[in-house]
């Protein structure tokens, strides 16, 4: 695209909410991802009010010949790059929930966190698959796809969006579904935030299930024994067993709870949707192993979003992930002589979480992508308050990327894949047909998704 300077005062003046330019107050807080290692610097970032200031956006940014990159929250915003060229649009401020209990379904403006969308659904006996931080976006995470806790039962949460109010790249809102824009609403339900700005989802719920849910601890040097258990033991679970495997190594700082500062644990990490006697005779062969803590237990839906104990406020850090099609014995070997027990590995947490069941591709369900061709995903992150950190965590995530490299996948995942170089998030087949949607409604390129499908040529 050629530049032009962006009319500022007139975007101003067109906006409920407001723009912040370089240099100006507030412009540091304003740029800022949940990932605070991205060191953002958009050409402007306007802090959307209402679906109306995103449409000025776009046609102000399109006027000047620059970009457009919708961001919530910020995180997994490192794909996204330093942003230059292009206007950041913080939907943080979009912050409606529209319940309909009575027929299972909440629209969220694309501001709204999980958290808040969980409290909210939950005194109606309702829940959605919500991820396992309750500060991130709900829209973001749908786009990309959406891993659940509830997943092996119900899929992938791009998969439940019942309908969709977008700006596309002309300035136009459009009320999308699978009957007024068939091609776009199937792109959006996981293809990720290339083709329009997504200012509301609409969203199928389901009734809350019995819940219970929590962690078992380990000692690290345990690793071997405990993961190769809970392997066999993932063979054996219905779909209403969801479950990760982890190595957790804290450090000794003050963020982290007392009790597990500067220790390191190999955990069983799960969620059950069966009643308390079927999920205590299926945990039995773990507990038999003896944890040294357990606190799984009956879970309400806003519980379950502190199993996985990921940070609640924005964090310098590095991490990746890539897909297995299946966890053999010896892929969970090479797994534990890059990052077991003994081994210089310098990630806070790596795991494998169980996929399969109701995460398996669907054609049926309609999106561009409908689960996930693989059995297994990892992912590995680290805290790198410096650049030092930093390089050394991402030398380990390629080695532990190389050591799995035999069972990898031949599709990625998008929520979990933060760097470059890894493999398309689907087939050749389905890329080509979004590039044609990508085409269709934004054929020079002006929506930047933090996962680029680029128009056909």
């Amino acid at each position: 695209m050629s530049t032009n300077p962006l009319d500022a005062a007139g975007l101003r003046a067109a906006l409920v909410g407001s723009l912040v330019l370089p240099g100006e107050t507030g412009w540091d807080e304003a740029r800022q991802a949940f990932q605070l290692a991205v060191d953002q610097r958009p050409d402007a970032v306007v802090l959307a009010a209402s679906p109306s200031d995103v449409v000025a956006t776009v046609n102000a940014a399109r006027a000047a010949g620059l970009r457009v990159a919708a961001q919530s929250t910020g995180h997994n915003a490192g794909p996204l790059g330093a942003l230059n060229g292009t206007v950041l649009l913080r939907t943080s401020g979009l912050t409606g929930i529209t319940e309909n209990p009575g027929a299972g379904i909440v629209r969220v403006e694309a501001g709204v966190l999980w958290g808040d969308l969980t409290a909210a659904v939950a005194r109606h006996g309702l829940v959605g698959l919500a991820g396992s931080s309750p500060t991130v976006g709900v829209v973001g995470y749908t786009l990309g796809g959406g891993l659940s806790w509830l997943g092996r039962q119900h899929g992938l949460a791009a998969n439940h969006v019942v309908s969709a109010d977008v700006v596309t790249a002309d300035g136009v809102e459009r009320h999308i579904d699978a009957t007024s824009d068939p091609e776009l609403f199937w792109a959006i339900r996981g293809g990720g935030g290339s083709f329009a700005v997504v200012t509301a989802l609409e969203i199928a719920l389901v009734r809350t299930p019995d819940l219970h849910g929590g962690v078992l601890f380990f000692p690290l040097e345990r690793a071997f024994e405990v993961l190769h258990a809970w392997r066999e033991w993932t063979a054996t679970v219905p779909d209403a067993v969801t479950s990760i495997g982890r190595i957790l190594r804290f450090p000794p700082v003050p963020d982290i709870p007392e009790e597990v500062q500067g220790q390191s644990f190999v955990v069983v990490e799960l969620v059950s949707l069966l009643g308390q006697q079927e999920t205590d005779e299926l945990l039995a062969p773990l507990r038999a192993l003896g944890p040294v803590m357990d606190s799984v237990r009956p879970s309400s839906p806003v519980e379950l979003a502190s199993i996985h104990m990921d940070p609640l406020v924005p964090v310098s850090a590095a991490g990746d992930g890539f897909l297995l099609t299946d966890l053999p014995t010896d892929a969970l070997d090479a797994f534990l002589s890059v990052a077991g027990p003994g081994e210089d590995f310098p990630m806070l947490g790596t795991e494998i979480r169980h996929l399969g069941g109701a995460f398996a591709p669907d054609p049926a369900k309609g999106g561009a992508v409908t689960g996930l061709d693989a059995g297994y995903v990892v992912f590995s992150a680290a805290l790198t308050p410096d650049e030092l950190s930093a390089k050394v965590a991402h030398f380990a995530l390629d080695r532990l990327r190389d050591a799995l490299r035999p069972w990898g996948a031949a599709t990625s995942y998008l929520n979990l894949t933060e760097r470059p170089g890894g493999a398309p998030f689907a087939d050749e087949a389905t890329l080509d047909r979004l590039r044609r949607v990508k085409a269709l409604y934004d054929p020079a390129d002006l929506v930047r998704g933090n996962h680029p499908v680029e128009p056909a040529r």
